[in-house]
């Protein structure tokens, strides 16, 4: 049975390009997507910005435009990116687009249908960078602990959402797995939250104007945290006549953020779904914090990096191999962004494009035409790659995709020092026999670490494939059938090719 797969990242906020951190997620969402496509599951992919706001109308003031310009000429760089970086989203979705207006004034339409929302006045601490309201346990010397500013002082009239309505039935559904939050620090840290006094919160803001308006009371936008996330129905159709996707899709299989938002993607989005009697996310998974060289992101210091610079130095798929492989997935890390050569050369270059290179040489310069029939495999490289197989595949369900990657790797380098053991070029004319069966267990070798890479590097993986003479024939086959350990005929067309990743 044909499973449905809907994964999101969070949509991002425009007030400026895109950098790492952005990128960090979105090519762990796709390779999470391309994973799940490739075993056969129908998968829809989405990501998108995040366009409202007071933040984003004063970044457009800064430089001279609209609102609507600045949010255009930003939302642009993403897509750009995504593009560079070879993401497979299914759909892009824009808070500025006709369609989300129209599901995120339906959404809250809903919530006030339940009697979830009432008006009422607020007065309190507001984080124009944060976009939300603190307390002033919250703040560290009086400021913000993330933007190092003191918040403004807002009084307004809001309309609130009855989070202490709702707020223990997410609590149960977090406690029983209903809504399973990983890692498990996060979830700890969620469910810590609910031990503290959890205040209803505004979803409607009085004195902003860039925004979504209140569909009762236009003197009012709604909040953008709830514009925001409502963003994960309404791509789907949610308020329209064109639901199917709505229906097939909903809900979330697996929402993928950083743990900075956590509090609103955990608690206040699934007690606003129960409101409006939707369904809850099923899987909430947020990846940590990471610094450059030791040190917090920061213009100042000089050391934001740009992915669109590592794609052109480095290429789309060994930009996305560095990006990923830095720490564990969904821990805090440090990226060393001075030894993004030295990880280059040693994993692409001297490790799989070496192992490729190599074994193309010899298998064309060998004539295996002399050996004679079909090639017995060799049980312990068999079981070697079984084995191989099934830890990829418990760690690519467990969303530990880091994990994923050194299984498959650790292939690539069983594979060097098989060649450096066996000598096949020592072999030829004096045990053809061996000789070919040495060849075509490394030929069969890669062909399984050319679909395990697949997820995260999908140009490789066919480049590889069809050297091999392998892609025409083998990306119609079923996953099942793809990492089987397979015999085949000595005659195989090998195609001679540049260098995968030329050393730098």
């Amino acid at each position: 049975m044909i499973k449905k797969f809907y994964i999101t990242t969070p949509i991002y906020y425009v007030n400026d390009k895109p950098h790492l951190g952005h990128a960090y997620t979105t090519i762990a969402a796709d390779i999470l997507a391309r994973y799940h496509r490739f075993i056969g599951d129908e998968v829809f992919f989405l990501t998108g910005t995040d366009e409202h706001g007071a933040k984003v109308a004063k970044s457009a003031e800064k430089v001279g435009k609209t609102p609507k310009q600045f949010c255009d000429e930003i939302s642009a760089l993403y897509t750009s990116l995504w593009d560079a970086l070879n993401i497979s989203n299914n759909d892009f979705i824009r808070t500025t687009d006709q369609r989300h207006e129209i599901g995120a004034k339906k959404f809250i339409e809903k919530l006030r249908e339940a009697d979830a929302i009432y008006e009422g006045s607020y007065e309190g601490l507001y984080c124009t960078g944060c976009e939300k309201f603190l307390t002033e346990k919250e703040l560290v010397d009086g400021k913000c602990p993330d933007h190092k500013i003191c918040p403004d002082k807002i009084s307004e009239k809001n309309y609130f959402f009855k989070l202490d309505k709702y707020a223990k039935k997410v609590q149960e559904l977090i406690e029983k797995d209903k809504i399973k939050i990983e890692p498990e620090n996060i979830r700890s840290e969620v469910l810590g939250l609910f031990k503290q006094e959890l205040e209803n919160f505004s979803v409607s803001r009085e004195k902003v104007a860039w925004g979504i308006k209140v569909p009762w009371d236009e003197s009012q936008v709604i909040y953008v945290w709830v514009d925001a996330l409502s963003n994960y129905i309404t791509a789907l159709g949610y308020g329209s006549s064109n639901d199917a996707n709505f229906k097939k899709y909903w809900p979330t299989d697996l929402h993928l953020m950083g743990k900075d938002i956590i509090k609103f993607h955990a608690i206040y989005w699934p007690a606003m779904l129960l409101a409006a009697k939707l369904a809850v996310p099923k899987h909430i998974f947020a990846n940590g914090y990471f610094t450059v060289n030791g040190q917090k992101m920061s213009k100042t210091i000089g050391n934001v990096i740009d992915p669109n610079d590592l794609v052109k130095k480095y290429g789309s798929d060994a930009a996305r191999f560095l990006i990923i492989s830095q720490f564990p997935f969904g821990q805090d890390g440090d990226v060393k962004a001075e030894k993004f050569d030295e990880q280059f050369n040693a994993n692409l270059a001297n490790g799989l494009g070496n192992l490729v290179s190599r074994v193309t040489a010899m298998y064309l310069k060998l004539d295996l035409k002399k050996c004679k029939g079909k090639v017995l495999e060799n049980k312990e490289v068999v079981r070697l790659v079984t084995n191989a197989w099934k830890n990829y595949e418990k760690f690519m369900e467990e969303n530990k995709i880091d994990q994923s990657l050194k299984t498959t790797f650790s292939l690539v380098k069983f594979a060097n020092e098989y060649i450096s053991v066996e000598k096949p070029w020592e072999l030829f004319g004096k045990d053809d026999e061996k000789c070919a069966l040495v060849l075509c267990n490394l030929i069969e070798i890669i062909r399984h670490i050319a679909w395990m890479i697949y997820p995260f590097l999908p140009e490789t993986a066919e480049n590889i494939l069809t050297q091999f003479s392998m892609w025409d024939e083998e990306s119609k086959l079923e996953y099942a059938k793809l990492k089987k350990w397979k015999r085949f005929d000595l005659d195989l067309q090998v195609k001679k090719a540049q260098a995968l990743f030329p050393r730098i």
